[in-house]
Parts: C-alpha cells; sequence; structure tokens
C-alpha cells in the first residue's frame, strides 16, 4: 500500500521557516516525480515545487522562487521542501505527491497523495 505522510507544519510569523517533509512508504522513487501542492481556504490546489526523481530536476512556482527548497534523502523515501522568508500569502495546507512520470505539473496527473499540513504564517 503506498502511503504518504506530510509532517512539520506550524504556525510561524512572518519571515520564519519551516521544513516540510514527506515519508512515503508501499514504492520506490525511481521515475516518479514528486510535488509539494498547497491549498489556501477558497483557492484551488496550486503546484508550489517539485522534484524529478529520474535526474534530480526541480520546479518552483514563481511566488516562492528563492525562498523554498525541495530537496530528496533517497535513503528515506523522504521528500523536504525548505521553506524560508514565509509571507502570509503562504498560508495554506500543504500536500505532497508523487506520479509516475517526469515533470507532471497537474495535480489530476499524480497518483498518491498525502493528507496535508497546515501552515499558517502570520503575526
Amino acid at each position: 500500500e503506498v502511503q504518504l505522510v506530510e509532517s512539520g507544519g506550524g504556525y510561524v510569523q512572518p519571515g520564519g521557516s519551516l521544513r516540510l517533509s514527506c515519508a512515503s512508504s508501499g514504492f520506490t522513487f525511481d521515475d516518479y516525480t514528486i510535488g509539494w501542492f498547497r491549498q489556501a481556504p477558497g483557492k484551488e490546489r496550486e503546484g508550489v515545487s517539485l522534484i524529478n526523481s529520474r535526474d534530480g530536476s526541480t520546479y518552483y512556482e514563481d511566488s516562492v522562487k528563492g525562498r523554498f527548497t525541495i530537496s530528496t534523502d533517497n535513503t528515506k523515501n523522504t521528500v523536504y521542501l525548505q521553506m524560508n522568508s514565509l509571507k502570509a500569502e503562504d498560508t495554506a495546507v500543504y500536500y505532497c505527491a508523487a506520479g509516475e512520470g517526469y515533470a507532471l505539473v497537474l495535480p489530476s496527473e499524480y497518483n498518491y497523495w498525502g493528507q496535508g499540513t497546515q501552515v499558517t504564517v502570520s503575526s
């Protein structure tokens, strides 16, 4: 059974940092795209960042470039999202997802999803 479990969310002041983790089981990262998405109240789910297991290439949504970093620890089957210089507009539930294939962008292209972790940025 494939499982993705996010952790690391919480409450942080603007300018602060959080590191999200996505621990996976039931599959290996080979030839998967692992993505981080977020969904704020009343808004559609949007892609934040992704990493391609095939070659380690990454993608970041424009609003998080230079602030967020995605990485993997293949020995632990875990994907991380380091979030620095957080802003109020980063507040959302963050989800990790895994999809078979390369550079998957749309949520509909992902096969497996975690339950989400809440990130709240507020003073």
